[in-house]
């Protein structure tokens, strides 16, 4: 059998899972943190008792969800580092799961709703009024009379993302995007096939443009009460 590879490991897990979980403990207990090197890849396998390929796996893994960068290159331009997870990362690692695992909408609603609530609270406290500038672009396109189906439910995703990145929470923003671009789809086969679209379009409209007030005024609890009120009877609209 040659020298690399894989072999089962002592514990019965797949070997790459064991690096995966040599990594992540010691990423938790604070061992291991932004900027600093994995082990060689011949020492990881070795000290791991297992093949260079499935520490070589493991590695492509950690890349993929954006927790390394390998480079090579002699001294410390090459290895494998710790990095900063980029958002986009963990919101496409977020819609996928929303997406595929069948939640139940009714459940997805809720959570949305509280990061939207969350969001508006946040923007109507911190934002600087420079801010919300892309709000009112993003209305303006909105409005247009001759918008299609597909363009709104673009502008409509984009708002919703808007408020939740103005808000400043990054964690709430990218779960916000990852519910609400994992909606994307559905939403818009449901835009495609209503019969009462101009009259739900401009429900739609008028409850975009009564949440940007009460934010732009300050109101945190109107602001609140408009976004879940406006979620709410969006789909329940969308869905009859």
């Amino acid at each position: 059998m040659p020298a690399d590879t894989p072999l089962p490991h002592p514990s019965g897990r797949k070997a790459f899972e064991v690096v995966l979980d040599w990594v992540e403990t010691r990423i938790l207990a604070g061992e291991l943190s932004v900027g600093d090197v994995l082990p060689a890849e011949r020492d990881l396998a070795q000290s791991l008792e297992v093949s260079r390929s499935a520490v070589r796996e493991a590695v492509r893994t950690l890349q993929a969800m954006g927790v390394v960068r390998s480079s090579v290159g002699a001294g410390s331009a090459g290895g494998t580092t710790i990095t900063a997870v980029p958002s986009r990362a963990l919101t496409e690692l977020l819609q996928l799961h929303v997406a595929l695992a069948n939640f139940p909408l009714p459940d997805v609603i809720e959570v949305r709703i509280a990061l939207e609530r969350l969001s508006v609270r946040l923007l109507t406290s911190n934002a600087p009024r420079e801010g919300l500038k892309g709000l009112r672009d993003i209305l303006d396109v909105m409005a247009d009379p001759g918008i299609d189906r597909l363009s709104f439910n673009d502008a409509d995703t984009a708002f919703h993302v808007a408020l939740a990145t103005a808000a400043g929470n990054r964690l709430a923003a990218d779960m916000t995007v990852a519910i609400r671009e994992s909606m994307r789809l559905p939403i818009l086969d449901r835009f495609r096939h209503l019969d009462e679209w101009d009259e739900v379009v401009e429900r739609l409209r008028a409850d975009h443009e009564a949440i940007y007030a009460a934010v732009e005024r300050g109101d945190a609890d109107e602001a609140e009460r408009l976004v879940e009120s406006h979620i709410r009877t969006a789909w329940r609209d969308l869905n009859r």
